[in-house]
């Protein structure tokens, strides 16, 4: 059933992507080949899955567990977040890779400035497809303040990763590394539960719980990626290997060690499933997720 779910959400996704995107070849095309290179060239569609399924748990009228007509492009939008956050994270100024889901990186294929150009067309292209989000005015405005807030600097995205590049080269500190993990990675993975919730008209009450939820298998999820990058191969991750210790990361294994790592991580997974037990069956499909994003190898 799980496998079924990421594989229909994974397709539902990439033909809406493939949709709302300019064609490869609409003027100036080198960048369009640039974000559609980035944007198709694999993944799991995690942060889109989880949205689109937080949204199905929470509808009202739910007929035969459908999901809310239009939910999959909030869903793309995400990825084009995501993919953006993906294309800089990869350069030379930052984390300075070459490989990414398996392929050559934007920058390596299209050059630094296209690349950094791509990542800023996806991210303003993200805000384009949510001002046209099929959902009341109000849910709408409240979408976009969620994901803004989780990509920015203050507990988003971009101050995780200064922290990130910051803590590079010094001793590890556990609070650091929190904040890192919850900002750079986990508040994304929050917002796509949340604005699931709030696109398919969930109560205050039912958004609170999948920002919970959201908060703690954001965490695990990536102390998982800082364990898989120190016990999986390059090949088995579809980017570069090691890179976490060649930079001097600080990351949960340097703090805790794997084994520690790993059990913190079941726990997390634990107390967040736990938060949607008021949903009772219609929950299941999203704690199964959950499980996967710990138990995943690569």
């Amino acid at each position: 059933m799980l496998k079924e779910t990421l594989a229909s959400g994974c397709a539902l996704i990439d033909s809406t992507l493939d949709r709302l995107l300019p064609r490869e070849t609409q003027m100036p095309a080198s960048i369009h080949r640039a974000m559609r290179h980035s944007v198709f060239a694999g993944g799991k569609r995690l942060r889109p899955v989880l949205c689109m399924e937080a949204a199905r748990m929470v509808q009202r009228e739910n007929p035969a567990g459908a999901l809310p007509e239009g939910v999959e492009e909030l869903g793309s939008a995400l990825e084009m977040l995501h993919t953006y956050s993906l294309i800089h994270d990869d350069l030379p100024a930052l984390d300075n890779d070459d490989l990414r889901r398996g392929k050559p990186t934007c920058h390596v294929v299209f050059g630094e400035a296209i690349a950094i150009l791509a990542g800023d067309a996806l991210q303003t292209y993200a805000y384009e497809v949510l001002s046209k989000l099929r959902c009341p005015a109000e849910a709408r405005i409240h979408i976009v303040e969620e994901i803004a807030r989780a990509t920015g600097t203050v507990d988003g995205m971009i101050g995780g990763q200064v922290l990130d590049l910051e803590a590079e080269n010094s001793k590890p500190d556990a609070s650091v590394v929190e904040y890192i993990h919850l900002s750079k990675t986990g508040a994304l993975i929050t917002a796509s539960l949340v604005t699931g919730g709030i696109f398919a008209g969930g109560t205050n009450a039912e958004v609170e719980r999948l920002r919970s939820f959201g908060r703690a298998v954001g965490l695990a999820f990536q102390i998982v990626d800082d364990v898989l990058d120190v016990t999986q191969s390059s090949e088995q991750l579809g980017k570069t290997a090691g890179k976490d210790t060649a930079s001097e990361k600080a990351t949960y294994p340097a703090v805790y060690g794997i084994d520690e790592s790993l059990r913190r991580a079941d726990a997390l997974i634990a107390s967040g499933c736990t938060a949607l037990d008021s949903f009772g069956p219609r929950a299941e499909t999203l704690k199964e997720l959950a499980h996967f994003l710990v138990e995943r190898k690569s």
